[in-house]
């Protein structure tokens, strides 16, 4: 994964777009002082380059997913092969290569308990996986999308 340099006005306008991913480059203009055309150059180059996305983030819980987990996942085999099987799996959305007590961590949405059982089972199922915690969300305090900017 490449690294990017991006300077303060790329910043700014990260940090607005951190705050309302709709807002048009008109209104953005005067807030980092640029033209709207410029905003609309550095947003697309910064898409581009894969320094951000603009995209809907969604309350799993008002969508009727109210289970949520994050799995702990001991691999005896192929990491990176078994993590990037796990990903594919619906309701995993999330998943990473970890050290320390877990080589793999995923995060599920689940409809209900049964559900999570199902996703947990198929997780368990994946061929070189050994050993999965199951660590089940009680109630989210944070959630901050607001990196790199400071």
């Amino acid at each position: 994964m490449a690294s990017f340099d991006i300077d303060e006005i790329d910043k700014a306008i990260i940090r607005e777009l951190q705050v309302d991913g709709r807002a048009a480059y008109s209104r953005l203009a005067p807030q980092v002082g640029l033209s709207e055309a410029a905003v609309r150059q550095r947003v697309n180059r910064l898409q581009d380059r894969g320094v951000i996305q603009i995209v809907a983030v969604t309350d799993p819980v008002s969508l009727g997913y109210p289970f949520q987990a994050m799995l702990g996942i001991k691999v005896s085999g192929a990491v990176d092969a078994t993590a990037e099987k796990i990903s594919q799996i619906e309701s995993v959305d999330y998943t990473v290569v970890a050290t320390g007590r877990f080589d793999v961590l995923a995060e599920i949405v689940c409809r209900d308990r049964k559900h999570l059982l199902e996703v947990s089972d198929q997780i368990r199922d994946t061929d070189a996986v050994s050993d999965v915690e199951i660590m089940t969300y009680l109630r989210m305090v944070q959630q901050n999308y607001a990196w790199g900017t400071n």
